[in-house]
């Protein structure tokens, strides 16, 4: 019975030693003899026991890695407190192994060497505006070294950058400055605009009104030529129908007459007249002479 169990145990180390699950995104480097062997995927692994032993264990996920904070010095010579956080994840689990006896802690110090160098070159404003730059040029200058350990750099995020007291509050007053100088140019831009928009305002109404009393002079001529271009016609159609009744058979006798009748008529009212001297040809009977005096009569009379 006792053999037995010993058998059992036996069998239990054997499978124990040659069976191994590995999990997913996992990868465990085996050794044989002390020298590496293979490198076991995730699932259902065989070994030789007692010859073939699990020696690294390695984690294929993304890992974040908490840089610890550092002071750096800038182009202009200012102190920075930089803070970052490393993504990085293994691809090789042989050179994670034996390309660096910690590849973590040399992947951190070479962040933050990297990160001393980048920002050295920077001056002060631009380390906050090119953050991106600074992270890209982080992650391609530790990728190239961490080849040899196996790992692949994916990104690097500065979390904070904090600069002493002092410069701080010169960046306040200077940032409050800018802003009362931003609010004067609006100011002055808005008062600009305004005096703009009165006289743009006033020579729009000044040109309404020119053209108004354009229209309003040229609507007068168009008038008056109207009235006077009436008259003539009237006038003109007047002298046509005399001309018209004169050429009638007894026409030019009775425009004789009615020039004699105007001919009287200016007569008497020359006569009443004070200090009028009328003078009457002898020969009344010759109508031809009655009508030319009376013409004259007329002229005198106008």
């Amino acid at each position: 019975m006792e053999i037995a169990i010993v058998i059992l145990v036996i069998a239990i180390l054997f499978i124990s030693r040659s069976i191994k699950v590995v999990p997913q995104q996992h990868a465990w480097v085996i050794e044989r003899l002390g020298k590496y062997h293979s490198t076991l995927t995730p699932g259902l692994n065989i070994l030789v026991p007692f010859v073939d032993r699990v020696a690294y264990k390695h984690v294929l996920k993304e890992i974040p890695l908490d840089i610890a904070s550092q002071v750096c010095i800038t182009r202009d010579n200012t102190q920075l407190q930089v803070d970052g956080i490393l993504y990085f994840q293994v691809t090789d689990a042989m050179r994670a192994s034996y390309g660096s006896s910690n590849y973590i802690v040399a992947i951190s110090q070479l962040a933050q060497t990297s990160l001393r160098s980048v920002i050295g070159k920077l001056e002060l404003d631009k380390t906050f505006e090119e953050r991106d730059i600074i992270n890209a040029q982080v992650v391609a200058a530790i990728d190239e070294a961490a080849l040899n350990w196996g790992v692949k750099v994916l990104r690097y995020e500065i979390k904070d950058l904090t600069p002493p007291k002092e410069i701080l509050h010169a960046m306040q007053a200077q940032i409050t400055a800018e802003r009362g100088k931003r609010a004067l140019i609006a100011a002055s831009e808005g008062r600009r605009q305004e005096q703009i928009n009165i006289a743009t305002g006033e020579r729009e109404a000044f040109i309404a009104r020119s053209e108004g009393e354009k229209q309003a002079a040229i609507n007068q001529a168009l008038g008056q030529a109207a009235a006077i271009t009436a008259v003539a016609d009237a006038t003109a159609g007047a002298i046509e129908r005399i001309a018209a009744a004169i050429r009638q058979p007894g026409g030019e006798q009775a425009v004789q007459l009615k020039v004699a009748e105007k001919a009287v008529e200016a007569s008497s009212k020359v006569a009443n007249e004070a200090n009028t001297t009328l003078i009457i040809p002898g020969n009344m009977s010759e109508v031809s002479t009655l009508i030319a005096t009376a013409m004259k009569m007329l002229q005198t009379s106008k």
